[in-house]
């Protein structure tokens, strides 16, 4: 499988992070935006200006607005304008070839994971999904980063994985595409819970609490769904749902921090920008119901986005389930 060339949609920071990572790995990368107009700017300035102010673009990172043809393609848009996206461009751009889905969420409406977006929008595409504990910046700077890569064929995913490695970024290959999928949208919700203890001023050891409990709900979750719990105890499970519940770096960390001091997510939103978790939470409180999946966490952080509830009365609602073993 030749894996030379590579296309990445999407512009924004972690468009941008990814397409320097395949460039530091070695390949021949072009950035795909949808204005003309920016790409000719960013190819000026060889700087994401707007997203990723101070990092140079590696020489082998071509913006552009017209994509040709690649040897795999990487999708880093929100997870909400993936089928938008995939709308906009003919399947046959990614007939037979390995698609890497980076957004983390599913999708409003439908409760579909992104893999199952790419087989209703391009059935002919090979799925692979990247997740783990990694921002943007660090990537973009080359700071060392380590993810996971699932994707059903295991040959074919470790031959993905060696494309992608440089010397500071190492995508690690697995095999539980759904399990890798659903930790790296869920873990947005818990951090948005994460997020408003801390904006609340509940203390660390409520975080701690919250985060231990939110590694067995998620657990609950990835098991009925279809996926494995073993994938949890490694990067895109322990290691994202840490990282995300734990740093301000993580917007819907920061997200959440605003939500338990009080503010409205409409105006958190024109501040911080889009939190997948945000959008997430409803179609996992969706699934949790459908499957019969006691997801207290989750129904928590919909509550407070909704306004039904604020977050300290929300934890002392937890805190007051009747005790059981812990599982």
């Amino acid at each position: 499988m030749r894996l030379e060339t590579v296309s990445v949609f999407g512009g924004g920071s972690w468009g941008t992070a990814l397409a320097q990572a395949a460039a530091m790995a070695g390949r021949q990368v072009e950035l795909v935006l949808r204005d003309p107009a920016e790409a000719e700017a960013m190819n000026a300035a060889r700087m994401n200006a707007r997203y990723l102010p101070g990092v140079i673009l590696h020489e082998a990172v071509r913006p552009t607005a017209t994509s040709q043809a690649a040897d795999f393609v990487i999708l880093a848009v929100p997870a909400q304008a993936t089928r938008t996206l995939l709308t906009a461009l003919p399947p046959d751009l990614f007939a037979g070839k390995p698609v890497v889905l980076s957004a983390k969420g599913l999708e409003t409406g439908t409760l579909l994971r992104q893999s199952e977006i790419l087989r209703d929008m391009a059935p002919e595409a090979i799925p692979f999904v990247l997740s783990g504990p990694s921002f943007a910046a660090d990537v973009a700077a080359g700071r060392p980063t380590a993810v996971t890569l699932a994707g059903d064929d295991p040959s074919d995913t470790s031959d993905l994985a060696t494309a992608l490695a440089g010397p500071s970024f190492r995508p690690y290959a697995a095999d539980d595409r759904i399990g890798v999928e659903l930790a790296g949208a869920l873990k947005n919700v818990y951090a948005l819970a994460c997020g408003a203890v801390e904006g609340a001023g509940l203390g660390a050891s409520a975080r701690s609490a919250l985060i231990a409990r939110a590694f067995a709900e998620l657990a609950r979750l990835v098991r009925t769904l279809g996926g494995s719990t073993s994938t949890l105890t490694g990067l895109a499970g322990l290691g994202d749902l840490t990282l995300s519940c734990t740093s301000a770096q993580s917007r819907n960390y920061r997200f959440g921090m605003a939500l338990g001091a009080g503010r409205r997510p409409e105006d958190i939103t024109a501040d911080v920008g889009l939190a997948e978790g945000m959008w997430t939470a409803p179609v996992a409180r969706q699934l949790a119901r459908d499957t019969g999946v006691d997801a207290p966490l989750v129904d928590a952080v919909v509550q407070v986005l909704a306004g039904e509830a604020d977050i300290a009365t929300v934890v002392a609602g937890l805190m007051s389930r009747p005790l059981k073993r812990e599982d």
